[in-house]
């Protein structure tokens, strides 16, 4: 049975940028992608997030998010220990908080609110895993 603990540690936004030269529709294509570094020294897991949106008709982006999230877990872990259910429940916790600040941000420059809806991020463990590197 699998127990560790972990927690997030802290989260930033590396990168912000919103075209307003897009013209944002009602239909939206969204694109997340997740990538991972784990750090044995510290036992620390960086997970990224670029988070992009487009108008439908669209391939520019309309916004473009980096955002960073840095989990700890309670015991010294390897990346081999890393638990399977760590790689969806970290970007789940992640999640709310790329969300919230999109709304933020989009109303702050004075437009309708991009509120995103609740996403179940669970098909994108595969391409974390992939995208996961021991450091």
């Amino acid at each position: 049975m699998e127990s560790a603990q972990f927690f997030i540690e802290s989260y930033r936004f590396n990168k912000v940028i919103i075209d307003l030269n897009n013209k944002l529709s009602n239909e939206l294509k969204l694109e997340i992608i997740p990538k991972g570094t784990f750090e044995f020294k510290s036992s620390r897991f960086n997970l990224y997030f670029v988070f992009k949106a487009f108008s439908e008709n669209s391939e520019n982006t309309f916004i473009e998010i980096e955002c960073n999230g840095i989990f700890g877990f309670k015991e010294n872990t390897t990346f081999e220990q890393i638990p399977d259910f760590f790689y969806n429940n970290s970007m789940a916790i992640l999640f709310p908080y790329l969300r919230a600040f999109i709304s933020l941000v989009t109303l702050q420059i004075n437009i309708p609110p991009l509120i995103l809806p609740t996403l179940n991020l669970s098909s994108l463990e595969a391409d974390l895993r992939k995208n996961t590197f021991n450091i």
